[in-house]
Formats: C-alpha cells, sequence, structure tokens
C-alpha cells in the first residue's frame, strides 16, 4: 500500500467524467487500498479516484467516527437512486485545501454500487454519510463542491482560494 499524490484544484482530471470500471481485479483492489491509506493519512472521510489522478468510478468513504472502529466503505461505479429532504453543512475537500463553505445536500440519499468482487449492492444513508455519497460521487461527474456554491460566492471563493495558493508558494 502507499500514500498517493492528491491532486489540487484546478487540476483538470477534477472537471472530468470518471469513466465507469468494467474490471474487477487485482489492480482495482490494489488502488482501493490505496485510497483508503491516503484518505485516512490526509484526514479525510473521503476519496475519489479523480482526486488522485485516476479518472475513473470509484469512491472510498469513512464517516465513523474518529475514536471509534474504523468503517471504511469501497464504491465502485456508485450512483444515487433517490434523496431526500434538504440540509446545508459545511464542507471542505481534500482538493481544495484550507476552504470550506456550506454546501446544500439532499438529507438522505439511496446508493446503488458494486463491491471490488462486482456485488451489486444499495444503501440508504443519511447525515455525514450522505453528504459524503453526494460529495464524492460528484467528483466523479467533475463537479467540486465550489461549483454548487452561488455564482458571488464561487467568485470569492476563487479570489480567496488564489490568495491561499500565493500564501502556500512563498512558505515553500
Amino acid at each position: 500500500m502507499s500514500i498517493l499524490r492528491i491532486r489540487h484544484y484546478p487540476d483538470p482530471v477534477l472537471k472530468q467524467t470518471a469513466v465507469r470500471i468494467t474490471e474487477f481485479n487485482a489492480e482495482l483492489r490494489h488502488l482501493a487500498s490505496d485510497m483508503l491509506e491516503t484518505m485516512y493519512a490526509a484526514p479525510g472521510v473521503g476519496l475519489a479516484a479523480p482526486q488522485v489522478g485516476v479518472s475513473r468510478r470509484l469512491i472510498v468513504l469513512d464517516c465513523s467516527p474518529k475514536d471509534g472502529d474504523r468503517q471504511p466503505l469501497v464504491a465502485v461505479n456508485p450512483e444515487i437512486l433517490t434523496r431526500e429532504g434538504e440540509c446545508c453543512e459545511e464542507e471542505g475537500c481534500l482538493s481544495v485545501p484550507e476552504y470550506y463553505a456550506n454546501v446544500v445536500r439532499s438529507e438522505k440519499v439511496r446508493v446503488r454500487f458494486q463491491e471490488l468482487d462486482g456485488t451489486v449492492r444499495e444503501v440508504e444513508t443519511a447525515g455525514l454519510w450522505a453528504i459524503c455519497f453526494q460529495h464524492e460521487i460528484d467528483h466523479l461527474d467533475g463537479i467540486l463542491f465550489v461549483d454548487r456554491l452561488s455564482p458571488l460566492k464561487r467568485s470569492l471563493f476563487r479570489k480567496r482560494y488564489q490568495k491561499i495558493q500565493e500564501q502556500r508558494q512563498e512558505q515553500l
């Protein structure tokens, strides 16, 4: 297992629609394992393959409490089947470091995905798990959480993020 390099905005791979996975093999299992290790090291609660430069429909999640047992979930070709309710929570992203904003999402989602062996599974989630599924599936469709902000907030984000990047360069 190894820690992969997380791609940051505005890397072009983050704006691509990821390709559906058709082969369930050792390479896929290895990628999922590396993604989990990368997510935990970051630290984060979710990671999509495009965030590590791989434009394939694979996400990993673990929204379990930090002081509890890990509950990793690997989802291949995930899709949201149904949505219920609405919530607005602060989100961040490993690909947009040091920036957080409130994002409107569905409160509950039903998701269909395949496991690493190709088995189809459906889960109904709420709260942080639902938000995380939506956030990571957005990555597979080339959508960042900042794309869900109002035009004014997106404009402010770009200006602020540019300053964050400039400060980071100065520190190097």
